[in-house]
């Protein structure tokens, strides 16, 4: 299923490929940036089959209270600062960040999901050491894909005489994985900022969230009246079509790194908030 991805950096992820223009720099930068997108996801969503992650469901108020504040958030955030929160967001960002310490209920690692017909809302929290873990998982899943990928690049264009190519493939060899430099990690930790990104992927395949990032079925992601039929083998890509927001909050509190994942969903074929 085709997905269109954007995020607050104005990254549009597509096959790098379908651009012989570009310079080979570009091009290079541009599979990076798609590959990025795939890695970011699978390390937030597969903690149900990698970190015994437990899906729970999450209180209506709690959720209000999140879409709200996260949504505020990203209104008080300035295109010249990216996703370096202003001063007057630390005491609502600090706040979201630390809910699993203020209601024990909200675990750190686990999914809390609030299901309605035909939307959901998913959020994750991550504390310490689940931080670390996060930043490994997500350079690991780039470093293969992108492994893979010049492979795959290799067996395409290696043996061609163009200029261009062999400049791009030079320039695939050279890229490295950097999630903390993408999360601009060192400046959160040194400065003591907030920080807010969001990822917006217009037709997100719920059966690829479900059954192979996070090994789960989808009825216990957004429940029995939004779940594609279970009997129908091939269901129609209008029935696994969301669209899916995920907003990613991260700062320092009292010493200790901390994450907050906070996706909105709907189905493409409702209208959407």
């Amino acid at each position: 299923m085709p997905a269109d991805f954007e995020d607050e950096d104005g990254f549009d992820s597509f096959d790098a490929q379908d651009n012989v223009a570009a310079d080979p720099e570009t091009r290079a930068r541009e599979v990076v940036e798609q590959l990025r997108i795939h890695g970011e996801l699978a390390a937030v969503y597969e903690g149900p089959r990698k970190f015994d992650a437990a899906i729970i469901n999450l209180d209506a108020e709690v959720a209000r209270e999140l879409q709200q504040t996260i949504g505020k958030l990203e209104k008080q955030k300035d295109t010249n600062t990216g996703p370096i929160l202003p001063a007057d967001g630390v005491d609502a960002a600090r706040r979201v960040l630390t809910m699993p310490v203020a209601q024990p209920r909200l675990t750190t690692n686990d999914y809390h999901i609030l299901r309605r017909p035909n939307e959901a809302m998913i959020v994750r929290w991550l504390a310490g050491d689940e931080v670390d873990s996060f930043y490994e998982r997500y350079k690991a899943h780039v470093e293969v894909a992108l492994e893979q990928r010049r492979e795959d690049e290799r067996q395409e264009l290696g043996w061609r005489s163009d200029e261009a190519d062999q400049k791009y493939l030079e320039a695939l060899d050279e890229i490295e994985a950097d999630p903390a430099a993408w999360y601009l990690r060192d400046t959160l930790q040194k400065h003591g900022l907030f920080l807010l990104s969001t990822l917006a992927v217009d037709e997100m395949d719920i059966l690829h969230l479900c059954d192979t990032l996070m090994s789960v079925p989808a009825v216990d992601v957004v429940g029995r009246a939004s779940v594609p039929d279970p009997d129908d083998e091939s269901p129609l890509e209008s029935e696994r079509a969301w669209y899916f927001k995920l907003f990613s909050l991260r700062g320092v509190v009292e010493k200790q790194e901390r994450m907050c994942f906070f996706a909105f969903m709907q189905r493409t074929t409702d209208d959407l908030w």
